[in-house]
């Protein structure tokens, strides 16, 4: 794989960070971080219909008309997004239960609508999926960054995929038993949104000071 298309893949986690850096997808951002599980069910939801659905405009680039661009790219979106409610009510039923209506909202998520107009309608369908995957994995790293800290603190617990006879979740010793409750509310999700946005930002200015 050459540098350019390792750059493609890589600017989504940390360079141009759909949640820290771009700030998009805020809604099911700050709605569905409250488990890290559920974090990682949305976030690789993303992946798979970003990934997708940059593909096939980015096939479909030079047909679709400009006039009618953006609801073609809106039905592309939804017909990925129905093959993987789909997918997860009849494989994951618990955690299609968890995300309920943020799942189908995936429709309208700025990331990946934003992603179909700005990139794979200009590129070339490989590196279109590289922009599609590297986002979608920017997108979920900082979705589980969020849950993790707010589940810890907030719940005292980290709730992963119950697997055989396990629960999933694992309990944080002094937190389980005096959480920061604050932190699993609402006001926790912007507040723990808003450290890490400086955070990142700080460290982007830093970088480019040194360069």
């Amino acid at each position: 794989m050459k540098n350019n298309h390792i750059k493609e893949l890589c600017k989504g986690i940390w360079k141009e960070n759909p949640i820290f850096v771009i700030m998009l997808g805020m809604c099911p951002t700050l709605a569905v971080s409250t488990q890290v599980s559920n974090a990682i069910g949305m976030g690789l939801g993303v992946v798979f219909v970003l990934t997708l659905s940059n593909i096939f405009i980015s096939l479909l680039k030079k047909v679709i008309p400009d006039s009618i661009r953006i609801p073609s790219y809106i039905v592309i979106i939804a017909s990925f997004v129905t093959i993987l409610e789909m997918l997860m009510h009849a494989y994951l039923p618990s955690l299609y239960d968890a995300l309920g209506i943020y799942l189908s909202l995936i429709v309208v998520n700025c990331v990946i609508l934003g992603r179909a107009e700005a990139f794979a309608n200009k590129n070339s369908v490989f590196d279109s999926a590289l922009d599609g995957i590297g986002m979608g994995l920017g997108f979920t790293l900082g979705l589980t960054i969020i849950a993790a800290i707010r589940e810890i603190l907030g719940s005292g617990t980290i709730t992963l995929f119950a697997i055989g006879g396990w629960n999933g979740v694992i309990k944080v010793p002094l937190l389980s038993s005096n959480p920061v409750r604050v932190v699993g509310m609402s006001a926790g999700a912007l507040l723990v949104m808003g450290l890490l946005k400086a955070f990142f930002t700080w460290r982007s200015e830093k970088k480019g000071d040194k360069r």
